[in-house]
């Protein structure tokens, strides 16, 4: 299984980070899109990932190995389309294509890494996962880097896409199912002994758009970073996330989820206000490495469903907690966009008032640390 989840990881991540990286400079540079306009489709986006619990009923004439697959064959196919269609609705359209595809992708692997490794392992497993993603973005990074010199937006997606969309289809010829795995619900679940999974999950979320929607815009608008610095940046992301990664697993294990995530939103709060009031090239560049580091900290929040969640809760609730996770993520960009109309801070002061919460409301965690 962890072979199997690392060709289809590797899949997603490429695909994920060259839809990022080309992106705003395409959305600006060939579409001539507003900033209105690139918040709509970075909220149109998030519609996927609110529909993943459709994935539990799913699951009841797919099996779960199955689904991963069909999502990176969707994600490759709508990557590869994506330069065919430079407009808005275009974009708009093959961008929700790739959507399913990642988020469902998503949802399966966290669910089968929880189911098929403990909890000890699972934080180890998710570091690993995250390291190999690095890799495999400083890898993208690198070739996006290179043939962004070369070839058309439309050639790149090309490229790119069909790969991915060739992963997926040679994930159908494996079958790494476990048949001593505990079986799963084959409904929704959701229960009121979860609300702070669910809480943190939707805070994670809406945390999330603001770094996504509008860090990389605030690099491209502001200070006029080009296609190729957008990508060094994620290679820098990357290269440190490699070596990093494997270490967040472990500091799971050793200190436990509360205080890993306290870390990650105290952080935060300085970091979001930062972006608000920043005026320099290479201090901006700088918070953003920070920001993107300090994602890895959100396998905590997974982990501590594990250990107080049941066993055969995992996959209808991780399908559940990702539709909670893109709750906010349906609106929350095409609101801030209209917000970075008025004042482009503005959507930079309402992430450190919601990490302030987030800080809060995980101090409700009473998991002790594994040992």
């Amino acid at each position: 299984m962890f072979r199997f989840l690392m060709v289809m990881t590797i899949s997603s991540t490429i695909g994920l980070q060259a839809w990022m990286m080309l992106f705003n400079n395409f959305a600006v540079e060939q579409v001539h899109l507003s900033g209105e306009q690139v918040g709509m489709i970075q909220s149109v986006r998030e519609i996927p990932g609110f529909l993943t619990f459709v994935a539990v009923f799913v699951m009841m004439v797919i099996r779960e190995h199955r689904l991963s697959a069909i999502s990176i064959v969707t994600l490759g196919a709508g990557l590869a389309l994506t330069g065919f269609f430079p407009s808005y609705a275009g974009l708009m359209a093959t961008t929700v294509v790739m959507s399913f595809g990642f988020h469902y992708y998503e949802t399966t692997n966290q669910s089968l890494t929880l189911q098929y490794f403990d909890k000890y392992q699972s934080p180890m497993v998710f570091g690993r996962l995250r390291s190999i993603a690095a890799a495999s973005s400083i890898g993208i990074g690198i070739f996006v880097f290179l043939i962004s010199h070369f070839l058309s937006f439309r050639s790149t997606y090309l490229t790119i896409g069909g790969l991915i969309a060739a992963a997926g289809l040679w994930a159908f010829t494996r079958n790494p199912v476990d048949k001593n795995i505990i079986s799963q619900h084959k409904k929704m679940i959701f229960r009121k002994k979860y609300w702070l999974f669910y809480f943190l999950t939707f805070m994670a979320g809406a945390r999330r758009q603001i770094f996504m929607a509008f860090a990389v815009l605030l690099l491209v608008r502001k200070f006029e970073f080009s296609v190729q610095e957008v990508t060094a940046l994620f290679v820098i992301n990357n290269v440190i996330n490699y070596f990093l990664s494997p270490m967040v697993g472990k500091c799971i294990v050793r200190f436990g989820e509360r205080k890993i995530l306290s870390l990650e939103y105290l952080s935060l709060i300085f970091i979001f206000l930062a972006y608000a009031v920043v005026d320099s090239k290479l201090l901006v560049s700088f918070l953003y490495i920070l920001d993107h580091i300090f994602f890895n900290f959100a396998i905590a929040i997974r982990t501590y469903f594990q250990k107080v969640g049941d066993p055969k809760d995992i996959a209808p609730s991780m399908a559940v907690g990702f539709t909670i996770n893109h709750i906010a993520a349906v609106f929350l960009p095409a609101l801030g966009g209209i917000l970075w109309m008025v004042d482009y801070r503005i959507p930079f002061l309402a992430g450190a008032g919601m990490s302030i919460i987030s800080l809060i409301a995980v101090q409700k965690i009473r998991v002790p640390a594994a040992t």
